[in-house]
């Protein structure tokens, strides 16, 4: 069981020490403790390259920065390393971005493809409080608040719509807020995913709760939802388990899935308060027993399919996008079968967060140029989309707000954003 710790002031300030991301995909954005093996002799000559190599090189090898960005992209990520901690002195940001731009542009995406239709949508955007936070999990609140978790400023973000005002809550440093929900008193759990942590926070005090994973190796608390009873369901990825918290006792218990890497990502609980989870790392969707946490794996039809994120329909369906694929699915619980559909930007849009609201699934391709958003008709099985404005980088996680809109947060774009269906149109 694990220890319900003191409540604890959230401190400001920022730690310059470096870390190691829990994950692969987060290691190109964030300070490493270690240096990577590598002497750097495969980066591009130029200005700037021995300062480059002396920094970042010392940490990421070639093959994570050679995925590149736009000139604004890498600037944002430059910033975002410069929150964590990065030892990038401020005189010599210039010269290492100019040569990051220079030296590894984005590399070609596909083109979105937008399809019409009848549904009018008005996409609503507000960038954040700080630049370079990036904003990872939305979560729309019940007083009409929005709320991001700024993973690499370390902070909670509380926007205001009908406003604008922002008002950001820092967290201890190094904790890298991921996931986010309400509990039924406003308070806000968030999982901690560098800290090994799930914690909450108290929006009228700034006072944060934190609870330690009492595994070691349950690194990455990741993705959480809450059940019907009031229990924390989480992800963790890389430690490659699910867990439970009871909010009462703050008593923890993980377990592993059968498969091997199976990497646990997003999780939903249905209408009959059964939790649902993807791995990440294998084509299969998962249940967990709410008592007894047997886990049961439901195969997908394509080995090559790699389920990130999913959805409820009203039937209790479970929509999935396969971001490895390029495609829309649904698994339908009682018997197992599984339909699919080609996402409409191709096999390399990468499909990612999603949800189902006003008898639609709404999800973004985040690997389109520039990013989507996507409805599905499930009744006529048809697709529309459009274009997220200023290109859209990246949609990973979304949510519905108490008017059934989609709700948004753009990683690389430092915005978070409400699709309203039935609006002004764009």
């Amino acid at each position: 069981m694990a220890k319900i710790p003191a409540r604890i002031p959230i401190a400001g300030g920022w730690r310059q020490s470096l870390i190691q991301a829990s994950t692969a995909a987060l290691m190109a954005l964030v300070p490493c403790a270690a240096p990577a093996q590598q002497a750097g002799v495969n980066f591009p000559d130029g200005h700037g390259k021995s300062t480059v190599v002396g920094i970042c090189g010392s940490c990421h090898d070639i093959g994570r920065l050679a995925a590149g960005y736009t000139p604004e992209g890498w600037h944002t990520v430059i910033r975002m390393m410069q929150n964590f901690g990065a030892p990038i002195p401020p005189e010599e940001a210039a010269e290492i971005t100019d040569y990051l731009v220079r030296s590894f542009p984005e590399r070609p995406r596909p083109a979105a493809v937008l399809i019409p239709g009848d549904t009018q949508i008005d996409i609503k955007e507000w960038p954040v409080a700080t630049e370079g936070s990036r904003p990872h999990d939305p979560l729309a609140a019940h007083d009409g608040s929005l709320w991001y978790s700024g993973q690499l400023a370390n902070v909670l973000g509380r926007l205001d719509p009908a406003t604008g005002a922002i008002r950001e809550y820092k967290l201890n440093p190094q904790t890298g807020p991921h996931g986010l929900k309400e509990d039924k008193g406003g308070n806000i759990w968030f999982t901690g995913n560098f800290a090994g942590l799930i914690g909450r926070l108290d929006p009228k005090t700034g006072d944060v709760r934190e609870y330690r994973l009492p595994d070691a190796s349950a690194k990455d608390p990741h993705t959480l939802v809450f059940d019907h009873d009031g229990i924390i369901w989480f992800t963790v990825q890389a430690g490659n388990k699910v867990g439970r918290l009871d909010p009462g006792s703050g008593e923890i218990r993980l377990v592993t899935p059968p498969t091997a890497n199976a990497r646990p990502y997003g999780i939903v609980v249905n209408a009959g308060n059964t939790v649902w989870f993807v791995e990440f790392g294998a084509p299969k969707i998962a249940t967990i027993d709410s008592k007894t946490m047997e886990i049961r794996e439901y195969l997908l039809p394509d080995a090559a399919a790699r389920p990130r994120r999913l959805a409820v329909g009203p039937d209790d369906a479970i929509w999935y996008v396969d971001f490895a694929r390029g495609f829309l699915g649904r698994l339908d619980p009682a018997t197992g079968t599984v339909k699919e559909w080609a996402s409409p930007s191709g096999p390399k849009s990468q499909p990612y967060g999603i949800v189902f609201t006003k008898g639609a699934v709404w999800y973004s391709e985040s690997a389109a140029k520039p990013n989507t958003i996507v409805r599905f008709d499930p009744g006529s099985e048809k697709f529309q989309s459009w274009a997220i404005p200023g290109g859209g980088d990246i949609v990973r996680n979304m949510d519905v707000d108490r008017s059934g809109n989609p709700v948004m947060a753009n990683s690389l774009v430092n915005k978070v954003g409400v699709v309203e269906i039935g609006g002004t149109g764009h």
